[in-house]
């Protein structure tokens, strides 16, 4: 390891905007811990980063000796933790809320709620602990966070509570130099947006295409929030296509 290199952990790094991020902070001399719940997913990442420079360790974040096994294999390989973000996500399937079954709105608040604040609980651990003492904390929201899509009330409750969680760790993380700040995404192209390409449920019940953004874009925003000074915080950040149905009436 490069011993000049910080160390942070990306969640749900195996695809997606966490492939992405986890890539561009790789760019910018991070060393990247790789969590995800696939480990093919995750070497595939790995040989992306034109650094050496990363962990792999399969995790499931709903999990928390899970989760525990990630943080003790961090403290053993480096030493500190010096970014978290919090990515690992999950939806539920679109349909009338009264149609959910229980285990489909426990699989969303397990893995997109409970996951953050377990992995955010471990970090708290070593960054209050380590010398020096501090880092930084950045969560995965969504424009749900703010306004939901039909059909979407697993996956919007957990998002604003999501909202709520980054609130009060950024509070509570003040007195050891823990900055909590949250990006919300909107529609950064993956497999999850192919849908929204070809024709998505919109709040006035017809279907429309929405446009998408390049993750790699979104990586490059996490890059700038976590190169930030300690004393310096984003609370709250929102990247997305421009030209998405999102600021307007509709």
């Amino acid at each position: 390891m490069n011993q000049k290199s910080k160390i942070a952990i990306v969640t749900g790094a195996g695809s997606g905007i966490g492939r992405a991020v986890a890539i561009a902070l790789n760019n910018d001399r991070w060393t990247v811990v790789l969590a995800g719940r696939q480990e093919k997913n995750l070497l595939e990442t790995a040989a992306s980063c034109n650094n050496s420079d990363t962990l792999v360790v399969p995790t499931d974040v709903k999990n928390p000796e899970s989760v525990k096994n990630l943080f003790a294999q961090i403290l053993k390989a480096y030493g500190r933790l010096d970014l978290l973000f919090n990515n690992a996500g999950v939806s539920a399937p679109v349909k009338p809320m009264e149609e959910l079954t229980i285990e489909e709105w426990k699989h969303v608040i397990d893995t997109n709620l409970n996951g953050v604040f377990f992995c955010t609980q471990e970090a708290f651990r070593i960054m209050k602990s380590q010398d020096p003492m501090g880092g930084r904390i950045i969560n995965n929201g969504s424009l749900s966070a703010h306004v939901p899509r039909p059909y979407s009330a697993p996956y919007t409750a957990s998002k604003h509570g999501v909202t709520g969680l980054t609130r009060s760790t950024s509070l509570d993380g003040r007195a050891y130099n823990i900055a909590c700040g949250q990006i919300d995404i909107g529609n950064s192209k993956s497999e999850m947006t192919k849908k929204m390409e070809k024709g998505t449920l919109q709040a006035d019940g017809s279907y429309k295409t929405e446009p998408t953004m390049n993750p790699e874009d979104v990586g490059r925003t996490v890059v700038y929030m976590a190169g930030l000074p300690l004393n310096t915080n984003v609370p709250f950040l929102t990247v997305m296509a421009n030209k998405m149905p999102y600021i307007g009436r509709g």
